[in-house]
């Protein structure tokens, strides 16, 4: 991914495993198009390529759309990003000169300059790979001196870049405490337009989420700079009240907006800097109004020799470097070459004395990105050193052990004729037994193998047993056992037993968006459905005993048409949580790679956790008040008192679903799906056997007994 070079502020480590054998040697490639030759380039053993800001901003030229295009022209020369680079000179330089490190190996460096523009980065990455004979087997990884991005922390989408600057995660935590610290409750915020100053804004507003700091309001320095844009900001940061302003923007992007803000006659700003201008000399010399600023800067520490070094750097040395020119024009305001673009200026000699006022330059007392520049050329220097000068029993791999084939993870393959790299397979691939390839991993989800066909031929057998006893009761529709306490609710129990039972065929299988959507809502609406039914049934059985008393009325507000208004709003309820799931996040199917990384787990995610546990919980609620009522008039008269076998069918419905909730969160893979599906299957059963089976063992066995007096507890004996 070139994503990373968005900061445009990068150290690019290239390291080339050197295997002299001529079958492997490749031809570089021919650039197409306009790339800009290194800034300084040395040759050597390994290469280290350098990406650093050395102009502000880039100058696209006009284009008529008829002939090609002029290359893009890096306007604004910065020394501070200058001196940076001539860090990583130093540094390597010093590395090629000791003798306990790389001995008998040289470093080299090629440096390009970014122009702090992602696409210019990217072309310099591109001119670092191709510029010279490669060998075929090659490392490639980034340090970062400068990019302090929390989206660069993510290690699956950049796992070969690395930083020795601290993630933005910890500046915004600091920074809200500032806050919290001098009271500012109300601030602006000012951010570029990439993702270090997106991101920043993420984490800040993360970060003051439950505070009493509000934000006032947020914008974007345009990448494409104009005047009309910038002003529209200051416009907002004149008229706003909050008079604390947060910025998230590297010098050059702010720079050019600062220039605007002089004019605006905006007073009594109280800034807040980023690391990334915190200590920016340049803006603190030109601008005297950001006196008072505040902020956190990177860490400093100590370049030996480095003020000396920087003073070697002259136009005398580098007569045909471009940079060096214009380092001059920027400090001295002259040119020493007949040949520069500021031909205006007046020219010099070139061997000025570099001073101290040249801050800009030539402040080395607390080196803090410069350091960081060093920190990164000697990680790559001491990385390479433990690679090639690696003793077994103490090396940078697993086990101390030293690079080798026979460290290759089954996630790895080992790359042809490289005696110490592997690659990682892609997500869905892992590698043979021998290491050699990346093969498919294994799929599993709850198909028709021998544990889904046993689940299908238990769900097709409850539901034919449903629909049997359903024929029996239509058959015997007018005998007492039948018509006892509303029979069209048992019909509709029966109806909605036979679905749940179905409804369980729908989880096997591979999932797919319109299976996963019907799984839950499916099998929750019928569940209510039954549950419902079945307390109405309760309740009239409540209601048939409390009638008897003398002055009870209570059977006109349960009559049939009642019941099935109560039937038909406890169903609603789950109706309207079921489209409401559905709407907002409803049930999709994904690949779950992390649990077992061998394999991929296909499986229904709920979407909505608190749906699914509210559809859930809504039936166990039904259950509850079911089992409730039941409970009640377990013991009121008569031979066939269904109460008690509600109430029991109950018992075993709730125990059920408990026992589900634990075994549904710890199963792994298919066997959650699995778990769900018993859970189905055995409260419908519960709920078929207890309410059914004795009044089928009446119609069927004992048809002396199904009559009214009998069921009444008036037969004599």
């Amino acid at each position: 991914h070139l994503h990373f070079f968005i900061v445009a502020l990068l150290l690019v480590l290239t390291a080339f495993i050197v295997l002299i054998c001529k079958s492997l040697w490749i031809k570089a490639c021919n650039p197409q198009g306009d790339f800009n030759l290194p800034v300084f380039m040395t040759s050597g053993d390994f290469t280290i390529g350098g990406i650093f800001p050395l102009h502000y901003r880039v100058e696209l030229p006009p284009t008529d759309y008829i002939k090609r295009p002029l290359a893009a022209q890096c306007r604004g020369f910065d020394p501070r990003a200058f001196r940076w680079a001539l860090t990583m000179t130093l540094a390597v330089e010093e590395i090629n000169n000791r003798k306990d490190l790389l001995p008998n190996h040289n470093l080299a460096y090629s440096i390009f300059d970014s122009c702090a523009t992602p696409v210019t980065a990217q072309k310099a990455v591109l001119a670092v790979l191709n510029g010279q004979d490669v060998v075929q087997s090659f490392i490639c990884s980034g340090i970062s001196y400068f990019s302090t991005c929390s989206c660069l922390s993510d290690r699956k989408q950049f796992p070969t870049f690395f930083r020795v600057v601290p993630s933005d995660d910890y500046q915004v935590k600091a920074i809200a405490q500032l806050l919290k610290r001098f009271g500012w409750t109300w601030i602006g915020v000012v951010t570029e337009d990439h993702d270090y100053g997106r991101f920043a804004l993420q984490g800040l507003k993360r970060e003051i989420e439950n505070t009493n700091i509000c934000l006032a309001y947020h914008e974007m320095i345009p990448k494409d700079y104009t005047q009309e844009q910038v002003m529209r900001i200051l416009k907002v940061m004149k008229e706003s009240t909050a008079k604390v302003v947060v910025v998230f923007s590297g010098e050059g992007e702010f720079y050019p907006f600062l220039r605007e803000f002089v004019t605006q006659n905006i007073t009594g700003i109280q800034w807040i800097a980023s690391e990334a201008w915190v200590t920016a000399s340049i803006l603190a010399e030109t601008y005297p109004f950001l006196d008072g600023t505040i902020g956190f800067a990177i860490r400093q520490g100590h370049i030996p020799g480095f003020q000396d070094y920087l003073k070697t750097v002259t136009p005398d040395k580098y007569p045909s470097n471009p940079q060096v020119q214009e380092l001059w024009e920027a400090l001295y305001g002259c040119s020493p070459s007949t040949s520069s673009l500021n031909s205006h200026l007046p020219s010099c000699t070139g061997k000025e004395l570099l001073r101290q006022e040249h801050s800009a330059y030539m402040n080395t007392s607390s080196p803090r990105v410069a350091y960081n520049v060093y920190k990164a050329v000697y990680a790559f220097a001491h990385s390479l050193h433990n690679l090639i000068h690696c003793k077994p029993g103490n090396g940078p791999f697993e086990n101390v052990s030293c690079a080798n084939l026979n460290n290759v993870f089954p996630w790895q393959v080992k790359v042809p004729n490289d005696s110490i790299d592997c690659l990682s397979c892609p997500e869905d691939y892992w590698s043979n037994v021998n290491g050699t390839i990346c093969v498919p991993k294994a799929v599993e989800f709850l198909s028709h193998d021998a544990m889904g066909i046993t689940l299908t031929v238990i769900a097709v057998v409850g539901a034919f047993l449903t629909v049997t006893v359903l024929v029996i009761f239509l058959y015997n529709r007018g005998t007492p056992i039948v018509r006892v306490n509303n029979s069209e609710l048992s019909f509709f129990i029966l109806l909605s037993l036979t679905l749940c039972f179905l409804c369980a065929l729908v989880f096997i299988g591979e999932p797919t968006s319109w299976s996963c959507m019907l799984r839950h809502t499916a099998f929750s609406i019928t569940f209510s459905l039954c549950i419902s039914c079945i307390l109405g049934k309760t309740l009239v059985v409540l209601a048939a005993f409390t009638a008897t008393r003398p002055g009870s009325n209570i059977m006109k507000w349960l009559g049939p048409t009642q019941q099935r208004i109560i039937i038909f709003c406890c169903t609603l309820v789950q109706v309207v949580i079921c489209t409401a799931w559905l709407t907002i996040s409803p049930p999709f199917p994904y690949r779950n790679t992390k649990y077992q990384q061998s394999k991929i787990i296909l499986d229904c995610s709920v979407g909505s956790d608190l749906a699914f546990w509210c559809v859930l919980g809504y039936i166990g609620l039904l259950a509850c008040v079911c089992f409730f009522l039941a409970f009640l008039a377990r013991k009121l008269p008569g031979n066939f008192n269904e109460a008690k076998y509600i109430t029991f069918s109950m018992l075993i419905f709730c125990a059920v679903w408990l026992a589900f909730v634990p075994a549904y969160v710890s199963s792994p893979g298919k066997f959650t799906t699995a778990v769900e599906i018993f859970a189905i299957l055995a409260s419908s059963f519960g709920l078929l056997f207890c309410l059914f089976t004795p009044k089928c063992y009446i119609i069927l066995l004992k048809p002396e007994k199904n009559t009214k007096q009998h069921l009444m507890g008036k037969v004599t004996k």
